[in-house]
């Protein structure tokens, strides 16, 4: 996995990174390349706040992440894929669901 140039810029905080099957943890100033197509995920490694700079290219998808945000904006895993697909893209509960677990994350 890529840190030293892309799309994603970790302004505070810790986050952890999985890449087609690679876990990494980026922070303060490190950048974290996303390459399109590849399936990857993004957590909160740390107590505190974490901030990002996300750059989505094309444009698009940032639209489901603020209806994700919004109140109300919970998604499950049975409805969250129908959401992605709206935005062109696909999400992995399969995959994404043992590292929940693992990392005692909340969904």
């Amino acid at each position: 996995m890529e840190t030293d140039k892309g799309p994603r810029v970790i302004r505070r905080g810790d986050g952890d990174v999985i890449d087609e099957g690679v876990e990494a943890t980026a922070t303060v100033g490190d950048v974290v390349v996303k390459p399109r197509g590849r399936w990857h995920t993004f957590w909160n490694a740390g107590d505190n706040e974490l901030r990002v700079l996300e750059i989505i290219v094309p444009g698009g998808l940032e639209q489901m992440f603020r209806l994700l945000a919004e109140p109300g904006g919970e998604y499950s895993p049975e409805t969250l894929p129908a959401l992605a697909a709206e935005y062109g893209a696909e999400v992995d509960f399969e995959a994404t669901m043992p590292l929940v677990e693992r990392h005692g994350l909340v969904f």
